[in-house]
């Protein structure tokens, strides 16, 4: 298993109980897969430099885990697709750390 961070931002217009229950879904989807999530960092709203998917801005979620290979890809799949995620972005922090 290898540690990865992912940099997501969901829709502006989720109230509160909503994105929290998506956040909740997304990393369920780590856990389910044999992994588990080191830290969570939710930066909270933010303005775009641009408008993305008609909105202006984004409430921006940084989450630190561990996972195997299958359990990222699907992780990155479904985030993929869910219309109230705007954009995400994962690294592998164990090239970033020279592993």
């Amino acid at each position: 298993m290898k540690q990865y961070e992912t940099m997501y931002i969901v829709r502006s217009d989720l109230d509160e109980a909503a994105r929290a229950a998506l956040i909740e879904e997304m990393h369920g989807i780590i856990t389910a897969h044999g992994g588990t999530i080191d830290n969570v960092d939710e930066w909270g709203m933010r303005d775009f430099a641009y408008r993305i998917d008609f909105q202006n801005k984004g409430y921006y979620v940084v989450t630190t885990y561990t996972v195997d290979v299958d359990g990222l890809n699907e992780f990155e799949r479904l985030m993929g697709i869910n219309a109230n995620i705007v954009r995400s972005l994962t690294i592998n922090l164990d090239e970033k750390k020279g592993k």
